[in-house]
C-alpha cells in the first residue's frame, strides 16, 4: 500500500503521477456505485481532482500518523460525496483499498456520509452548511496553539444556499483566519437541477469578496492550476482564502457527466464497463499529449 507524506514531485512528473491517482480514484468511485446500494456519484466525480491535488501535492499529511498534531486538516462539508473521499483516503494509504468493496453493506464503517471511525476523517459531515464553521474552529485552534497548519474545507455549490455557510464565512473573515482555505465545487447542479435556476449564486466570487475573503477562480479539473492555487494559500495575510473550482458534475464518466440525474446512481455492470473504458481512453489521450510535449 502506498503511503503519502506530502512530498510533491516536480513539473510534468508530478502532473502525470497526480493524473494517474485521479484515474484510480474515479475507478474506485464507479465501483462503489456498482455495489448493492449505489452512491452519490456525480458530486464525488466532480471533486476528484480537488481531492487529488490536496492529498497528494498540497496538504501535510501522513496516513501512518493520522492524529499527528502537525497535520493539515481536511473537512468534506458536502458529505454526500463521501465515496470520493473514501477512494482518496484508500489511495493515500489510510486503509486498504479492498475495504472499498464493502461500502454501504451491513457492518462496514464506510457509510453514505463520513464518520470518524474511518481513518483520516476528522469530523462527521453531511448535514449541509456546517463544514465551513467547523473548519474555522480548527483554524482558530491551530492559531491559538501556535501550530503552523491549515484547514481545508470542500463545499458544494448547492450547499451555499445554507445560511450557516455565510455565517461561518463572515466569522472566519472577522477572525482573520488566513490558515483557512475553502474550495467550492462549482459544478452548477444540485439534486433538483441547475443551481442558478433554483437559487442563483452568481456573481459568486464577488459574494465571497464581500464577506472579506481572498478569492481565486480555477478550472476544477486542471491539476496544475489546483496545486498552484491551493498550495500558495493564503494569498492575502489576514484573510481566509476560497478557490471557486469550476467543475463538471459526473466528470470523466460520459453517462453521468453534466447531468443532475447523476447525483445518485446505482451503476449497472454494463455502465461500469463503459466508465472503465472512458477513463482508460482519457488516460491514453493524456499520455499521447504528454509524449508530444516531451
Amino acid at each position: 500500500m502506498d503511503v503519502v507524506t506530502h512530498r510533491p514531485l516536480a513539473g510534468q512528473r508530478q502532473t502525470a503521477a497526480l493524473a494517474s491517482r485521479a484515474d484510480r480514484i474515479r475507478e474506485h468511485i464507479v465501483a462503489m456505485c456498482a455495489g448493492v446500494e449505489g452512491g452519490h456519484m456525480g458530486g464525488s466525480l466532480s471533486v476528484v481532482e480537488v481531492l487529488t491535488a490536496l492529498y497528494f501535492a498540497v496538504m501535510r499529511v501522513d496516513p501512518r500518523r493520522p492524529d499527528d498534531p502537525a497535520r493539515d486538516i481536511f473537512l468534506l462539508s458536502k458529505g454526500h460525496a463521501a465515496i470520493g473521499l473514501y477512494a482518496t483516503l484508500a489511495e493515500a494509504g489510510y486503509f486498504d483499498a479492498a475495504e472499498l468493496a464493502g461500502f454501504g453493506t451491513v457492518g462496514s464503517r464506510l457509510m453514505a456520509h463520513p464518520v470518524r471511525t474511518v481513518p483520516g476523517v476528522e469530523m462527521p459531515t453531511g448535514s449541509l452548511g456546517h463544514g465551513l464553521a467547523l473548519g474555522a474552529g480548527f483554524a482558530l485552534g491551530a492559531r491559538l496553539r501556535g501550530r503552523d497548519r491549515r484547514a481545508f474545507v470542500v463545499l458544494g455549490d448547492g450547499e451555499l444556499q445554507e445560511g450557516s455557510v455565510w455565517e461561518g464565512a463572515m466569522g472566519a473573515a472577522a477572525l482573520g483566519l488566513d490558515n483557512l482555505v475553502a474550495v467550492v465545487d462549482r459544478n452548477g447542479l444540485q439534486i433538483t437541477g441547475d443551481t442558478e435556476r433554483i437559487c442563483a449564486l452568481e456573481p459568486l466570487a464577488d459574494r465571497w469578496r464581500s464577506f472579506g475573503w481572498s478569492v481565486r477562480e480555477c478550472p476544477g479539473h486542471d491539476l496544475d492550476a489546483l496545486v498552484e492555487a491551493l498550495g500558495s494559500a493564503p494569498w492575502q495575510p489576514g484573510r481566509p482564502s476560497v478557490v471557486i473550482a469550476r467543475t463538471t458534475k459526473g466528470a470523466g464518466v460520459p453517462f453521468a457527466e453534466g447531468k443532475a440525474q447523476g447525483h445518485y446512481m446505482k451503476v449497472s455492470p454494463r455502465q461500469q464497463a463503459q466508465a472503465r473504458v472512458a477513463i482508460a481512453r482519457a488516460a491514453s489521450v493524456r499520455a499521447a499529449l504528454e509524449a508530444v510535449d516531451a
